[in-house]
């Protein structure tokens, strides 16, 4: 009995130097990060950190993170910062935003942000752009085109060039357009305004007619942006396009006439042709006529019927009777 209690004993001493060995390792590798944590007034002990470890989240990362915000009054939850990093977001890049809009006096919480780093965004350039709005140009340089084309009621087709200021909308940054959709909307903004104004000569003098027409249409809706303003950059004449147009349908009226007049002169001339088939054919039958005659005057010498005493029919010419009776 003595020797069991004996080995319990040193069975217990054995478990008790294991556990007295791990916590001192645990606190040997935890202990300066939970003391940089305490004098930062973060929240976390070190048991947080060895659980973290255990989770695979880095608790330096955490730590860092806490740090910077408690230092810049924002409050956040170490559990939010831990599912930040477990489903890949970027937390650094999220605290940073975070303290940023902090600063600029920006309403806005840590999971919001969260969300919009887990959906793709920026949220770096989100808070940098809503303090700071950007210049998109229109078109994009990127598309490759160097203007907006678009033909006044004149028929002028005019050369436009924009710039378009924009604010990012944090709250719709979640399943909002982007700066494509922005800068193809102000393009057909554009278009629609020079389309409408009645000469080129309205939309020189007064370029500002088509930032009127873009803002008053409330391109901004469903993106994640503002327009804020629609500056016109440059506008160049290019050609008249009504004017070429005109001598484009002319040309074509023209071949269309003359293949009318062809179709005509064609017809003319197989009437003219057929015509002549006919003279000819009648000239023929006249020949024939012609040949057939002295055979038929012969056989009337013939049959002695040629200065008979009857009596021509009422139809011939009395002339041509004297004529036959003298001869007789």
């Amino acid at each position: 009995m003595v020797v069991l209690m004996q080995a319990l004993l040193v069975i217990f001493a054995l478990l008790a130097l294991a556990l007295a060995l791990v916590l001192l390792v645990v606190f040997t590798v935890f202990f300066k990060l939970w003391l940089l944590a305490r004098a930062s007034g973060v929240p976390v002990t070190i048991f947080d950190m060895l659980f973290m470890r255990l989770r695979r989240v880095p608790p330096e990362t955490v730590v860092q993170v806490m740090i910077s915000m408690t230092k810049a009054g924002i409050a956040a939850d170490i559990d939010d910062v831990e599912s930040q990093i477990l489903a890949g977001g970027n937390i650094a890049a999220v605290a940073d935003a975070l303290v940023r809009a902090s600063k600029a006096g920006i309403d806005i919480d840590f999971r919001r942000l969260a969300a919009i780093d887990l959906a793709g965004r920026d949220v770096d350039e989100a808070v940098r752009s809503h303090v700071n709005p950007k210049v998109l140009s229109c078109p994009d340089a990127a598309s490759g085109q160097r203007h907006i084309a678009g033909v006044c009621r004149d028929g002028v087709r005019l050369h436009v060039t924009a710039r378009v200021t924009v604010r990012t909308r944090l709250d719709r940054l979640v399943g909002g357009a982007g700066e494509q959709t922005i800068v193809a909307r102000v393009g057909e903004g554009i278009v629609s305004a020079v389309g409408g104004a009645e000469g080129h000569k309205q939309v020189l003098e007064s370029p500002e007619m088509i930032s009127r027409h873009i803002l008053s249409r409330g391109l901004d809706s469903g993106t994640c942006f503002e327009i804020l303003s629609v500056d016109i950059a440059d506008i160049d004449v290019d050609e008249n396009v009504g004017a070429r147009l005109q001598t484009v349908q002319a040309f074509s009226d023209k071949r269309v006439a003359q293949a009318r007049a062809e179709i005509r002169r064609a017809a003319a001339v197989a009437e003219h042709t057929e015509m002549q088939a006919r003279t000819r054919e009648m000239k023929s039958r006249e020949e024939e006529s012609k040949a057939t005659l002295p055979h038929a005057v012969a056989g009337a010498f013939r049959a002695g019927r040629m200065g008979s005493g009857k009596a021509l029919p009422a139809t011939v010419n009395d002339r041509i009777r004297w004529r036959l009776a003298s001869g007789s």
